[in-house]
């Protein structure tokens, strides 16, 4: 055994030695490729870029980590040496690459740095989910709170969430709508809600979730806070003469609530056709005074439908007429009667709630029955509601603040509800409640890395997963300094996943990532894609949110958002799609025959957000796969250098785009950047700017969709585009895994951050690079369960001041 010991131990001697010679003969064989290929231009005279590279030591690369970052994300998106200049062969280019990410990751064990988020706050989407999970209501905060500041791609970063005094108007105007709506508050004033439709949704057929049997209309779940009386008013599209279309004939008009029938109406015929050629602003009138109805609605959240009763397709006699233009129907032009707004008033004649409402019932937990026992009563409300409203275990100081306001609500309202409710609107105006505070250790020196507690725990990852606040098991969990137990946490995550509220990732995370929600301020030309409507901006969003869902809800490897074979589409997709045999408003599951239609930059989403309103552009579609595919951010563009004229009306055929992108390339301030962009853009030219297939460009010339990537691969159209982007499946991952833990840990990655996000896509290779394991493994790292003590006092107090 000591004999073993003995040769081990001179082996290792022998070994060490070299070891650290090899080292050594790499990073000197890593410095010759450096200087051969980098500084010509980047080098301490030139300066291209700011970055001399001359100045730094290969291998020494801790020091000047963050220098040393930017040259491998430029390097592992093939970004430099810009295309035209010469390059290593590939063995050597990765080589490189590979001994410059392990030095930094060498380096950052040496030095853990977990960063430090700001202070974080609710933002608005955030406040509407804890609504719902703390009181069972739903409520438009869009109304109330103003749009949240983006940085990193989020809206809910830390550092630029800071705090007006428009905000704070918002946050108390939120905290009094909630609370008396939530207690039944019999004061709470009448009011008036608008719900409506773009004028570009298409009403001539049924709608995805209304009842069967009708066409068109509007659905809208609608908190009437209080038994009482109110009054449902549709407003219908008008034409150029105000008047609405199609009354020459008769129409069933309907309104539901949840579901059951409460009126209805016949909107046109002789008498709507006679008086609206007389009198067409009288004639709306009339047709919106007969849509009216009045009626009792008991407190509560109710789903409230206007619609109209789905006719044949088949014209009538008197549709069978010959055109005169001496006689010609300005109102009837293939028109029908269209609801376009609801305006529900109320309530009127009103009461408190006679049933108990889902925000009662998780209110009160106990009611009392004589004045004696009101105060018990009370504070085990109270205490039950901060529990969750605070994300932690409270103690009797802070129930008693609470307290305080009850006992002046009990008075000033002479009731016990009335009490509760001040508590509870006292409550949502908490710091406690609006921001979540993570406190230095006191025994941490400033700068140094600590854990974060179990609690604060509990609250990244219910805000992670759910947008929201943590339920009772993670509560309990974390207040008994469980949460933190590796094989606790994994469970939890795997539970988290697997709940609803889980969908808050497709919303917010990739709704934000792929820029979902900019498709509803895309506005394609009416000339030039007169097809485009709402549906279809529907059906766009429901695709890639479907899309992405079945990727997390069946723990698919996320590679799959790049290269599957399948999607999800309803008829009026699938047609725009040239997809066959689908029929119905429903989405279903459908295999792809065409693979360039496969994956994310084959969805109609993403190619109408990259692309202007009357044409495509390959900038903006190569920018957002250099940006949220690569992950190799453009730089932005000098001031001196003038906007390249792509958004040009005057010239749409391709021919012209290609002439004036090579021209653009030609400008050595631009090519660094184009030279990588356009190529990547022009693949995707087949798709118009609304994400359909086309042979021939808006000036009818042949798509040319050829190129070459910027490390040489010769690529023509989306399909090659598509498998070049995917020969290293890890570039995808490191996006992916760079956006989820920007979004997770509430901060932007900073160069510090990298080999975290390179060790999470080294630790899922082997699983396929599962969702859940990439969700895992940022649960794991150390940005998200640790943080980096303050540099000096007051801190916390700086930030919530600002």
């Amino acid at each position: 055994m000591h004999f073993n010991k003995y040769i081990y131990s001179s082996l290792l001697l022998l070994l060490l030695p070299l070891a650290a010679l090899a080292a050594e003969n790499d990073a000197a064989v890593h410095q010759d490729t450096v200087s051969n290929f980098c500084f010509d231009c980047h080098n301490a005279i030139d300066w291209e870029g700011q970055l001399a590279l001359d100045l730094l030591d290969v291998s020494d690369v801790g020091p000047d980590a963050e220098t040393w970052e930017r040259v491998v994300n430029k390097l592992r998106g093939s970004m430099m040496p810009p295309p035209g200049q010469p390059r290593p062969n590939q063995e050597t280019y990765f080589e490189l690459v590979s001994f410059l990410e392990d030095e930094l990751d060498e380096a950052a064990m040496q030095h853990p740095n977990p960063g430090r988020p700001g202070l974080y706050r609710l933002n608005r989407n955030q406040y509407a989910a804890v609504i719902r999970d703390l009181l069972g209501m739903d409520i438009d905060m869009a109304a109330i709170l103003p749009p949240d500041t983006t940085s990193y791609g989020f809206d809910n970063i830390a550092d630029v969430m800071n705090v007006s005094p428009t905000l704070l108007e918002g946050y108390l105007a939120a905290a009094d709508r909630v609370s008396a709506i939530a207690v039944g508050d019999p004061e709470f004033p009448p009011e008036e809600a608008n719900y409506t439709v773009s004028s570009m949704l298409s009403q001539d057929k049924h709608i995805d979730g209304f009842p069967l049997g009708t066409r068109g209309g509007i659905s809208a779940d609608h908190n009437f806070p209080l038994d009482g009386i109110y009054e449902i008013n549709t407003h219908f599209l008008v034409n150029s003469l105000e008047v609405v279309k199609g009354l020459q004939f008769p129409h069933q008009f309907e309104v539901s609530i949840d579901g059951k029938r409460v009126h209805t109406a016949t909107i046109g015929g002789i008498a709507d056709y006679t008086l609206m050629l007389e009198n067409g602003a009288a004639s709306t009138e009339s047709v919106e005074n007969r849509a009216k109805v009045r009626i009792a609605v008991p407190a509560g959240v109710h789903n409230v439908t206007v619609t109209f009763l789905e006719k044949t397709q088949a014209y009538e006699v008197d549709q069978l007429q010959p055109f005169d233009k001496n006689n010609f129907d300005p109102v009837y032009v293939g028109g029908i009667p269209s609801p376009a707004r609801v305006n529900i008033r109320g309530p009127f004649n009103s009461r408190a709630p006679s049933q108990l409402t889902k925000s009662r019932e998780a209110i009160f937990s106990c009611y009392p029955d004589q004045v004696s026992q009101e105060q018990a009563c009370a504070e085990e409300i109270i205490s039950s509601l901060a529990r969750k409203a605070y994300r932690r275990p409270v103690d009797d100081t802070e129930v008693g603040v609470l307290m305080d306001f009850y006992l002046e609500g009990r008075e000033s309202k002479g009731t016990f509800d009335g009490g509760i409710q001040m508590a509870l609107r006292r409550m949502l105006m908490s710091p406690n409640f609006l921001f979540r505070i993570e406190r230095d250790h006191p025994d941490v020196a400033p700068g140094e890395s600590f854990a974060i507690n179990d609690l604060e725990l509990a609250s990244r990852l219910s805000f992670f997963l759910w947008s929201s606040i943590p339920d009772e098991e993670l509560i309990t969990l974390a207040a008994n300094g469980q949460l933190s137990d590796p094989q606790v946490l994994e469970r939890q995550v795997n539970r988290m996943l697997a709940d609803d509220r889980a969908n808050s990732i497709v919303e917010n995370f990739a709704g934000q990532w792929l820029q979902l929600r900019n498709l509803d301020g895309a506005t394609p030309d009416e000339i030039a894609f007169p097809n485009f409507d709402d549906n279809l901006r529907r059906a766009f969003v429901t695709e890639t949110s479907m899309f992405f869902e079945t990727i997390m809800r069946e723990d698919k490897s996320v590679m799959e958002l790049m290269t599957a074979d399948y999607t999800y589409v309803n008829e009026r997709l699938a047609r725009h799609y040239d997809i066959p045999g689908v029929y119905g408003d429903h989405f279903r599951y459908v295999e792809l025959n065409d693979p360039a239609r496969g994956g994310l930059l084959g969805q109609g989403s993403i190619l109408t957000v990259t692309s202007f309103a009357h044409r495509t552009s390959p900038v903006l579609r190569g920018k957002f796969v250099l940006d949220n595919i690569l992950g190799t951010r453009a730089s932005d563009p000098p001031d001196n250098v003038p906007a390249l004229e792509e958004n040009d009306a005057a010239s749409l055929d391709q021919e012209a785009l290609r002439q004036r992108l090579a021209r653009h390339r030609a400008d050595p301030a631009c090519s660094s950047c184009h030279n990588i962009m356009d190529p990547i853009g022009l693949a995707m030219e087949k798709f118009d700017a609304v994400g359909r297939w086309r042979d021939l460009d808006e000036g009818g010339l042949p798509i040319d969709s050829s190129g070459e990537l910027a490390n040489g691969t010769p690529i023509d159209g989306p399909t090659d585009l598509k498998n070049a982007l995917t020969a290293q499946p890890e570039l995808f991952v490191n996006t992916f895994a760079n956006r989820m833990l920007t979004y997770a840990i509430g901060r932007g990655l900073e160069y510090y951050d990298m080999p975290t996000v390179r060790a999470i896509v080294d630790n899922t290779a082997d699983d396929g690079y599962r969702f859940s394991a990439i969700v895992q493994e940022i649960v794991k790292s150390a940005p998200f369960l640790m943080k980096q003590a303050a540099g000096g006092e007051g801190q916390i107090a700086a930030n919530i001041s600002q």
